[in-house]
């Protein structure tokens, strides 16, 4: 009789803990909460004198909660020190040597649709007395779905945060650009631009101010939302010193010293900035480390590339040398501005498109306008790739000019 009243006793105990941490899961009390409810009930209700429970994470089984433990248990568990056995369902962790279990006796998988979410290890008070395993697993699988799904909730959340982040950086990136290219008599411009993701670190421009045509392409170091906002800030800085006429050797010192007061260093940006001076028929340019454009013009028979320049900006405070070349006597002139996600766009044998292949390409097309020579390149670049996914961003700025 004392038997069956001490049995009765136990399940309405763990009537009463289950009821309890079922109640704080619905009213969606925090992790710490959840835990101590649980080791709660481990440590009173359930025989068990010692505990370590271990849950999934990022790849790793990390500790949740330890109580009691005399040895020295590692923090995080590699998946693949844990050996089960699938007839017996036996668990085994092999430890390295620094690390040990003390006591711990009894190793419990906790599985949810066939994976395991969690290990609980555990000692009992006294081993002659009873232990309901099934109640403990029972109380194990509660706990690790409901952390499993706050963790769930938690990711989903950082990632609407991250989601709405690129959707304000991408709308600052498209800020950046041309709202619309001239395409005229006098001015002909088209641009081919596919981001690599969603926020890209490209940047083309073209401004014109009375008598003089600047256009410009960059590529900035990294991806995503920094280098987008850094991208942001050197346009700025740039559309800031060609209202200030400011010649070109001052605009690519100024743009690399405030380049590099911002990032110390740490990121960088290859850049080429051209002029044409439609009054003195001149056209002048700096190619900071940059892809050099191809410029084609009609008493020659090929195109030429304008290396002419400096390195890269933001590595160094002060640029090591700057080479300004000018050429003169320019009435007409075609160019092409493009970023390295061109020639190393890649087909499925791992080829790069490379610069020979573009070169080629500008050659033969020499004589049509910039959307019928981009229609062109866009069947391309797409046959040689076979739609290959890009590895960056891609990005070519055509102008002609007569």
């Amino acid at each position: 009789m004392a038997a069956e009243t001490f049995k009765y006793q136990r399940k309405e105990l763990e009537l009463k803990s289950l009821l309890e941490i079922t109640q704080a899961i619905n009213e969606n009390q925090p992790e710490s909460v959840l835990a101590e409810i649980f080791k709660f009930t481990c440590l009173v209700h359930l025989n068990i004198k010692s505990l370590i429970l271990y849950v999934l994470n990022d790849g790793l089984f990390e500790q949740k909660i330890q109580h009691g433990v005399k040895g020295d248990p590692p923090f995080s568990i590699d998946p693949d020190d844990i050996e089960v056995d699938k007839k017996s369902g036996e668990m085994k962790i092999h430890l390295a040597e620094e690390y040990s279990f003390g006591d711990l006796e009894i190793n419990l998988p906790v599985y949810h649709k066939d994976k395991i979410l969690a290990i609980l290890l555990l000692t009992r008070k006294d081993k002659e007395a009873g232990f309901d395993l099934d109640f403990t697993k029972a109380l194990s699988n509660i706990l690790v779905v409901a952390l499993e799904n706050k963790r769930f909730a938690r990711k989903q959340l950082e990632q609407e945060v991250v989601n709405r982040e690129i959707s304000i950086a991408s709308r600052v990136q498209q800020m950046l650009f041309p709202a619309e290219l001239p395409y005229n008599e006098e001015i002909k411009a088209q641009v081919t631009y596919f981001p690599f993701r969603q926020v890209g670190g490209d940047y083309y421009d073209l401004v014109i101010k009375n008598e003089l045509v600047y256009f410009c392409v960059a590529d900035v170091s990294g991806k995503g939302i920094s280098a987008a906002l850094l991208m942001s800030n050197f346009q700025a800085t740039l559309r800031t010193l060609l209202r200030s006429n400011a010649d070109m050797k001052t605009i690519l010192h100024q743009l690399n010293y405030t380049l590099f007061e911002n990032t110390q260093g740490e990121r960088f940006i290859t850049f080429f900035l051209g002029c044409f001076d439609r009054r003195k028929k001149t056209f002048t340019y700096g190619n900071a480390g940059h892809n050099p454009p191809l410029l084609c013009l009609p008493k020659e028979k090929e195109c030429r590339e304008l290396n002419a320049g400096t390195t890269i900006l933001g590595a160094f405070e002060e640029l090591p040398f700057l080479e300004i070349d000018t050429i003169k006597d320019v009435e007409q002139f075609y160019i092409h501005l493009y970023t390295d996600g061109v020639t190393e766009a890649v087909n499925r044998k791992d080829e790069e498109f490379g610069e020979e292949r573009l070169k080629t390409l500008v050659n033969y097309f020499s004589d049509v306008e910039p959307k019928e020579f981009h229609a062109n390149f866009i069947q391309e670049i797409q046959t040689f790739t076979g739609f290959t996914p890009l590895k960056d961003d891609l990005t070519l700025l055509s102008i002609k000019i007569e």
